[in-house]
């Protein structure tokens, strides 16, 4: 068995709170990280959920997520998102945040990608 994730109450709190359709797209969002990333440690950081990559990462060591009434923000880096600007056409993004629409279902497989990519990248 691979080492557990580190739940957080603040950030459970923070999911329950959304409408459906945004809770729906965090939950989708979260497991993703879990997947991609056995061990993080989940905090609030700005107000809205984290996932420390590394013990004791900062903000330049977390993944972050949030909730809108439109999309859900996705904020893996810039790095990563210079990385996979080519798959990441037909979404808004900037210089280190993705937005996913709710009209769309969340691109998995392409989370976990990205989420891998960032933790080999703070491995090194």
């Amino acid at each position: 068995m691979g080492k557990a994730v580190i739940r957080s109450k603040e950030v459970d709190a923070y999911i329950a709170a959304q409408p459906p359709k945004t809770r729906q797209a965090l939950e989708d969002l979260r497991s993703c990280i879990w997947k991609a990333a056995p061990g993080v440690r989940e905090l609030m950081n700005y107000n809205i959920p984290a996932f420390a990559l590394v013990d004791g990462g900062k903000r330049d060591k977390q993944i972050m997520i949030a909730g809108y009434a439109q999309h859900v923000g996705f904020y893996p880096s810039p790095e990563v998102i210079d990385a996979f600007a080519d798959q990441l056409v037909g979404y808004k993004f900037a210089k280190g945040s993705v937005q996913l629409p709710l009209s769309k279902s969340i691109p998995k497989a392409l989370v976990v990608k990205m989420v891998k990519y960032r933790l080999s990248q703070l491995q090194k």
